[in-house]
Parts: structure tokens; C-alpha cells; sequence
């Protein structure tokens, strides 16, 4: 009897992969792919990938520049075409004493000086211009060069040579993990993700740089449209002024439409005529004054035309008016959108403080720390260098601006900690101050008694060593050592920090958000109302008007280094008016806290008001007072205040007097 030789049965196990389930015989060792789904297949050939990523990384870069030559053409066309006649209007003494046109004439000379301030803020360079000039003594030609400076056109930004070395290590990274992201979707797709992000990141630094270097070329275009705009405004209405039977006609919007358009085109084309023909600008501002009444007469007779077009023949105006306004929206939705968010979101974080605050305060507690230790050291010179006979003391402020200090080190690493930056406060410190001691010894004399051998008293000048020690501090701002510890793309970078402030402008203490100019109010009448005040206050405060950093208001009220200093401002100037009390620091517990008590509260709202007061701000609606200024004045509209610490500046600025960031009043007794 034969015997069955009996095989045991195959280990098979199920697993799924990119390629679908496949069937594993773990005994042979043979696959099967059991799945419907088609096996994925890899036609890029070996170092294909790096490849592809170079080509898209210099796609990128071929891009930046394209957009780059296009902002700086776009900005730079008033540059580029010449030199312009100025915009500013020549009035005669009649015309300024009309009092219907003082006002149009007061905006023409405001947008004028703007201009003109404009184009000075342009960059300037100096060019070589060589010119042939016939010596009549020797009878030959000579060449001359001369040098004119002329305002400096855009530029499109220019590579950095230590961007290539970075670029190639990371594409030789990205390369690497291609070679094995496809063995794992979640690898794939995190790096997709972190490549997307430092392209973006990169376009956002580089788009924040080219827009502050462009910032002086699209101030000049600006201003040069609201001077023209004023111009105008001011043609028409001594058009109107000149002529009764325009200003009867001016009545119809139509016709103010159609009146000034014609006015504008004259003008426009006068001043151009005079800007090449190189006449001044009164000449083109006169020729279109005498061309503006003739226009305003043709624009009457084109609006009654329009006018009784748009009469006979309304429901179809009306509806292919509906039509254009829908087609526009849509088209402008549609197309600006995403381009809108994206582009204010990448602007956003390319010009804010990426450090945490509680990291931003960290490291600025710990440079105030490095002065203090500063403070303390010169404090105790006479006991560190005894024995000497006199001490001499010539010292700078020790004091740092706190965005100073962040813009620096943002600028360096976008993101930071207390310990990474160590170093680098270091060595802004050791930048920023710098003590010496130095010995003078000086020969001086003093009167000794003495007696002689018969008994007589006499007097002799004894002569000796009188030392004395030299303190000498110098402080620098960081501003003015940035640019010799920066490279010019993270000077670039300090500065748009600085200019906003990280986007965070409170970070550091209490103020205001309001990094605007100051308000000019000279042209305002204030009524003081029934309660008196005191304009004696309000004058002391609108001297310190363009004050910043904010001393000596914070070293008055006993600071060694800056504070928030809005509170210490208004106590300053109460104190200048010989009052010891109110005096705070702190605009809720100190300022809010002393006239509650007093019964010399109002809330927001209250119309009797009066100069002198505290008013007080709350931003966040929290209930506290954020802020606080000085009251100058009310024009029953709007109140008037002079404020401390107001973009690290003593400005004067002006609120609705129902406004929500106003908490109330601290009412002040003159009396």
C-alpha cells in the first residue's frame, strides 16, 4: 500500500497598497494584484525631478523680475517722462481776497506744497554729461564734463547673490524627497504643502520690498493727481464766480458733469503744452483760466443735449445704466476676489512681528535689564574708581525705541525667542553704548602757613596733583546702526517693520493705533461752551506738538527708560500749570480711578465739554481706558485733543463727538 505524501497549505495574506489589494503568498513569496485598479506607472526618467525643479523655481524667478520691470515702469512714469511744469496756481490779490474762492484757492496752495514735497522725497542721482566747447584761444574744440542731478527712475530689483547657493541646496532637498515621497501619500502631499509655502513666502518679501522702494514714485503720482483735481475745482468755480448764467446752469448734474470735463481736458492740455514748450506753469495755469469759461459754455449746451437725450428717451437709459452696473460687479467679483485676500494676506505676514508677544515683551524686558545694568554701573563710578578728587559726567539718554529693537531682530530671524536672540542683543548693546573713562591730572595750588626760624608766620603757594575721572556715554539710536549690521535686504526688511510697527503697534504698552499725521486745525473755531476751561493748558500742550519718544514727560513723572507715555503727558502739562494733582501713570487705575472719585466724571456723549479736560479712549469697547489726550476744543461736531504717545508722537488728532472709541471725560475745575 502506496503512502500519500500530504503538503501543507500555502500561507496567503491580503494587503493594500498605492497599486490596490494585492495577494501575498508568504510561503513562494509571489505577489498578485487581485484589485481592479491599474498599477500606477513611473515614466520619469533618473534626475528628471531635479531637473523639473529648477525649471519651476526659475519659472518663479522669470516671473518675480516680469512683475518687479512692470510695478517699477507703472510707478515711475512721471519720472520717466521728464521733467513737469509745477502744479502751483499764481493768484493775483483780487483773486485771493474774493471770499467765495479763498477756499478752492487755500486747497489749490495745500496740494501745491504737497506736491512739491513729493517730489523732493524722490531719489536723486548725479550724472556726467560731457559736451564739446569751442576754446576761441586755441581754436580747437575741448570736451567738457559737467554734472547735473536729476530725480533717480525705478528700478526693478536686482537678484541677491547669496539667494543661488540657498536655492540649490534646497532643490537638492526637494530633489531627495521626491526620490521617495510617491512610497507615501502623507509625505507627498506635506511637501507639496511646504513648497507652495516658501514660494509664497518668498513672493510676500520680496512684493513688501519692492513696494516700499517704490513708496516715493507712487506719492509723486499721487500728489500730482489731487493738485490737478484742485486745479480744476478751482477753474470751475471762478468759472461760476465769473459767469452767473453757468452757475444758473450748473444747478443740473448733468451739466456740472459735462462743465467740468471740458475744463479739465483744457486744462490738461495747456499745462502739458507748457511743460514742452518749457514755459512755466502760470503760463499753462492762465492759458487754461482763459480757455475754462469758453469750455464751461460748450459743456452747458453738450449736458442740455444730454439732458434732453436722457428726457425723450429714460426707461432705456435707466436699463442699460442696470445692465453696465451688474455686468460691472460680476466681472470685477469675479476676477478681483481671490486675488484681493490673497494679496492682503501675504502683504499682511510679510510686514508683521511673527514672534509671539509674550516673546516680543521677553526680549525687550531683557535689553531694558542690559541699561539698567548700564544705569547702575555709572551710578556706582565714584565707589568702582575711588580716589579721585573730581568726577565728570558727560552723558547721552540711555533709551531705545522697543519697535527699533524688534525690527532689527525680525529682520535677522522672523521669528524668535529670548534665547536665539541673545547674541544679537549683544551686540546691538555693544553698538548702541559705549562708556569710556579717562584721567585728567591737573596742577593746582593751595595756600600753606608756615614759620621761619625767628618766629614769623608767612604764606606759601604749595603746588599738587588734582585728578579727575572722565565719564563719557554715547548712545546711538538702532536706527542709525542698522545699516551697518544688516545687509541691504534685511535693511530693507528693518525698515518696512519699522514703518509698521510688526503690525502691532501696542505690543510694547498702552497708545494708539493712529500712526497717521498730525492734524492741522488752524483754520477751526472752537466754542469753549457754558463750564469754563483753560486755554493756558491747551497752549502748553500744542507746543509739545511733533515731540516722540516722549521726554521728558516719563523721566518727570520718575522713569529711568521710556513707558508708555501718554498718561505721563497730560499730568506733565497739568503739573506746567502749577498742579500737583491730577498726576497718573496708568489711564485706568490712575487717571479714570482720581476723577471718579471726585465726582469729575462724564461718560462718552457729554456735550460740556471744555479745553483742559482729560478725554479717555477705550479701543477694545473692554470698559478700561486704553489711551488718554488733552481736550482742546469742541466744534459741536467733532472734539479737538491733543494726545501723547499717539504713534509714539505728540499729535493733535480729532474724534466724532459720539465716537465708540471715546470712554469719557475727566472734567478739570479751574476755579
Amino acid at each position: 500500500m502506496s503512502r500519500k505524501h500530504l503538503k501543507p497549505r500555502d500561507k496567503v495574506t491580503q494587503r493594500m497598497t498605492r497599486d490596490g489589494v494585492v495577494l501575498e503568498n508568504q510561503t513562494t513569496g509571489e505577489e498578485i494584484n487581485i484589485s481592479d485598479r491599474e498599477a500606477e506607472q513611473d515614466f520619469t526618467p533618473a534626475g528628471a525631478t531635479g531637473r523639473a525643479e529648477k525649471v519651476m523655481e526659475r519659472t518663479d524667478q522669470a516671473r518675480e523680475r516680469h512683475s518687479s520691470k512692470k510695478a517699477a515702469r507703472q510707478a515711475g512714469q512721471t519720472v520717466d517722462a521728464g521733467p513737469r511744469p509745477s502744479a502751483r496756481l499764481q493768484f493775483s490779490v483780487e483773486e485771493r481776497s474774493t471770499p467765495e474762492m479763498k477756499k478752492y484757492i487755500h486747497k489749490s496752495d495745500q496740494r501745491a506744497d504737497r506736491l512739491d514735497a513729493a517730489r523732493a522725497a524722490i531719489p536723486k542721482e548725479t550724472v556726467k554729461i560731457k559736451e564739446k566747447v569751442f576754446d576761441e584761444a586755441s581754436g580747437r574744440a575741448k570736451t567738457r564734463v559737467r554734472r547735473e542731478t536729476s530725480d533717480k527712475p525705478p528700478t526693478a530689483m536686482k537678484p541677491n547673490p547669496a539667494s543661488r547657493p540657498v536655492q540649490e541646496v534646497l532643490l537638492f532637498t526637494h530633489g531627495k524627497i521626491h526620490e521617495v515621497e510617491h512610497e507615501n501619500v502623507g509625505v507627498e502631499g506635506g511637501h507639496k504643502g511646504e513648497e507652495l509655502a516658501e514660494r509664497q513666502a518668498g513672493r510676500a518679501v520680496r512684493g513688501a520690498v519692492r513696494r516700499h522702494r517704490l513708496k516715493p514714485y507712487r506719492e509723486l503720482s499721487k500728489a500730482e493727481r489731487l493738485a490737478e483735481k484742485a486745479n480744476i475745482e478751482y477753474f470751475y468755480q471762478k468759472a461760476l464766480h465769473d459767469d452767473p448764467q453757468l452757475a444758473q446752469a450748473a444747478s443740473n448734474p448733468i451739466s456740472r458733469f459735462w462743465q467740468k470735463r471740458q475744463i479739465k481736458q483744457q486744462y490738461v492740455k495747456a499745462t502739458r503744452a507748457a511743460g514742452q514748450t518749457g514755459a512755466g506753469a502760470a503760463q499753462g495755469a492762465a492759458k487754461a483760466a482763459k480757455t475754462s469759461g469758453k469750455a464751461a459754455k460748450e459743456a452747458v449746451k453738450e449736458s442740455e443735449r444730454l439732458a434732453s437725450f436722457a428726457v425723450r428717451h429714460w426707461k432705456g437709459c435707466l436699463v442699460a445704466l442696470a445692465l453696465l452696473i451688474m455686468t460691472a460687479f460680476l466681472m470685477g467679483g469675479l476676477q478681483s476676489c481671490s486675488s484681493i485676500v490673497g494679496g492682503f494676506g501675504s502683504g499682511f505676514t510679510a510686514t508683521s512681528y511673527l514672534s509671539d508677544d509674550a516673546d516680543l515683551i521677553a526680549v525687550e524686558n531683557a535689553y531694558v535689564g542690559m541699561e539698567n545694568d548700564l544705569q547702575r554701573q555709572i551710578d556706582n563710578i565714584p565707589s568702582t574708581y575711588s580716589g579721585y578728587d573730581e568726577y565728570r559726567y558727560d552723558l547721552d539718554a540711555i533709551i531705545h525705541n522697543p519697535h527699533e529693537l524688534a525690527a532689527f531682530l525680525t529682520s535677522i530671524l522672523p521669528r524668535y525667542t529670548l534665547a536665539e536672540v541673545q547674541a544679537e542683543l549683544q551686540r546691538v548693546f555693544s553698538k548702541q553704548y559705549t562708556l569710556t573713562t579717562t584721567t585728567t591730572v591737573e596742577v593746582r595750588y593751595r595756600t600753606e602757613t608756615r614759620t621761619d626760624s625767628e618766629g614769623n608766620s608767612y604764606t606759601v603757594q604749595v603746588p599738587y596733583n588734582y585728578y579727575i575721572l572722565n565719564v563719557k556715554l554715547t548712545a546711538r539710536s538702532i536706527a542709525s546702526i542698522a545699516p551697518e549690521l544688516l545687509t541691504p535686504e534685511q535693511l530693507e526688511m528693518f525698515n518696512i517693520y519699522l514703518e509698521t510697527s510688526g503690525n502691532n503697534p501696542l505690543v510694547f504698552g498702552g497708545g494708539s493705533y493712529d500712526i497717521s499725521a498730525s492734524e492741522d486745525i488752524s483754520g477751526v473755531h472752537f466754542v469753549d461752551g457754558a463750564r469754563p476751561g483753560n486755554t493756558a493748558v491747551v497752549d502748553i500742550a500744542k507746543l509739545q506738538v511733533g515731540n516722540v519718544n516722549g521726554q521728558p514727560y516719563w523721566s518727570w513723572y520718575g522713569f529711568d527708560s521710556r513707558v508708555e507715555w501718554c498718561a505721563c503727558f497730560v499730568s506733565w502739562c497739568y503739573n506746567q500749570m502749577g498742579l500737583t494733582e491730577p498726576k497718573f501713570a496708568g489711564c485706568t487705575s490712575g487717571g479714570m480711578a482720581w476723577f471718579q472719585s471726585r465726582g469729575q466724571w462724564a461718560n462718552r456723549g457729554y456735550r460740556d465739554i471744555a479745553p483742559g479736560d482729560a478725554i479717555f479712549f477705550d479701543w477694545d469697547n473692554s470698559g478700561n481706558a486704553d489711551h488718554v489726550g488733552i481736550v482742546i476744543g469742541t466744534d459741536g461736531t467733532n472734539v479737538y485733543t491733543v494726545e501723547g504717545n499717539s504713534g509714539n508722537a505728540c499729535k493733535i488728532k480729532s474724534y466724532p463727538l459720539n465716537s465708540r472709541v471715546i470712554r469719557g471725560y475727566g472734567l478739570m475745575n479751574w476755579d
